[in-house]
């Protein structure tokens, strides 16, 4: 396998992996965790580096785990004393715990490989140089990280879906039928901290936060349904990392902000141009609704008027300009929608309903 196909394979598999946790986040509106974890988790590296001197210890990764859970947690003691807004403890938390990793890094550990830029660009080209040969297949260490990490946030959601959707949609309704939205939010927030740990080392921080919410916010606008939104972002997420991988080439820039690109372009897309929820999409349904209310109006107005003295002047077209306060050529194209949905039947310049005006005024009355 060329390192170039071993590069977009990495990609491919942080984007999935990301894609997957990124989906609650997103829905649970907590999508800004992510970009707390992603650089708190430096302060547990650190530590633990300070503790066994060892850059290549599997503590790194606890310790890193569970400064993420730790994250969570003194946002939400924040946010539980109501003198502060989810949003601001999340800006208290992740500059605190962030700058005391920079602060340990610069003054305990200048000589290890703890970089800054490198923790948050990352570059995903030199993932290939550290390698390591299992089953017979030898790939690089990031690839087998990754994959791992991927098989446990799909067992994870497999074994725990209901629960799961459940709770981010139906919290108060989980508790009552004896499940712990407590302990799934932990859980969940765990996944996304190992997540995270797994992919900054090899695409950095940026690239972490922009797979693990942009795929799903992107998905979020195409879709209703969870398990087709849970398969678009992991679609999303992996096309956007290839095609970024092959611009990066294209224009010799660093892979990771590439990949990241690509990934705000395809959310840029969806929300142009998504069938339902895109600004496109809602500008019509807008004007369409427009022109419903207007017709539905006039129903109304002329079925108030029906049958009594005043019938003759109020059903004269030319009246719903005064009255109405319509340009005339907007009050023309109203009549003349309303006739083609069969609301009103024109007798010279006079208007009358028909029976399936009359129906639509009268529904129009009753909300």
């Amino acid at each position: 396998m060329s390192p170039q196909t071993e590069v977009q394979l990495l990609a491919v598999l942080v984007a999935v992996a990301c894609a997957l946790p990124g989906v609650f986040l997103v829905l649970r509106r907590t999508a800004m965790v992510s970009d707390a974890i992603s650089h708190t988790i430096i302060f547990g590296i650190v530590v633990v580096y300070l503790i066994t001197r060892d850059i290549a210890s599997p503590l790194l990764l606890v310790g890193a785990t569970l400064t993420g859970v730790l994250t969570v947690w003194l946002v939400e003691v924040l946010t539980s004393t109501r003198r502060v807004k989810e949003d601001a403890a999340i800006g208290l938390v992740f500059p605190f715990l962030f700058s005391l990793a920079v602060i340990l890094i610069s003054r305990f550990a200048g000589n290890a490989h703890l970089d800054n830029d490198a923790v948050l660009l990352g570059e995903i080209a030199f993932a290939p140089f550290d390698r390591l040969a299992l089953f017979g297949f030898d790939l690089p260490r990031a690839v087998w990280v990754m994959s791992g990490i991927l098989l446990v946030n799909l067992l994870f959601i497999g074994l725990f879906y209901k629960e799961l959707q459940l709770t981010t949609f139906d919290a108060a309704l989980a508790a009552a039928l004896g499940f712990s939205p407590a302990l799934l939010h932990y859980s969940l927030m765990t996944m996304v901290s190992l997540t995270a740990v797994g992919a900054f080392d090899a695409v950095g921080a940026i690239l972490v936060i922009a797979l693990m919410i942009a795929p799903p916010a992107t998905a979020y606008l195409l879709t209703d349904r969870l398990p087709v939104m849970l398969g678009l972002s992991m679609l999303i997420g992996a096309l956007s990392a290839i095609a970024g991988y092959w611009l990066a080439r294209t224009i010799d820039t660093n892979i990771s902000a590439a990949m990241a690109t690509m990934v705000g372009v395809t959310f840029v897309l969806a929300f142009i141009l998504a069938p339902q929820r895109g600004i496109i999409a809602v500008i019509i349904r807008q004007k369409r609704q427009r022109w419903i209310f207007a017709q539905q109006t006039l129903t109304m107005h002329l079925m108030q008027h029906e049958g009594r003295l005043e019938e003759a002047s109020e059903s004269q077209i030319e009246h719903l300009s005064r009255h109405m306060q319509w340009a005339p050529a907007f009050a023309a194209q109203v009549v003349r929608r309303a006739e083609q949905a069969r609301l009103v039947r024109r007798d010279g310049e006079r208007l009358h309903l028909t029976e399936q005006g009359r129906a639509v005024a009268a529904e129009a009355f009753t909300r």
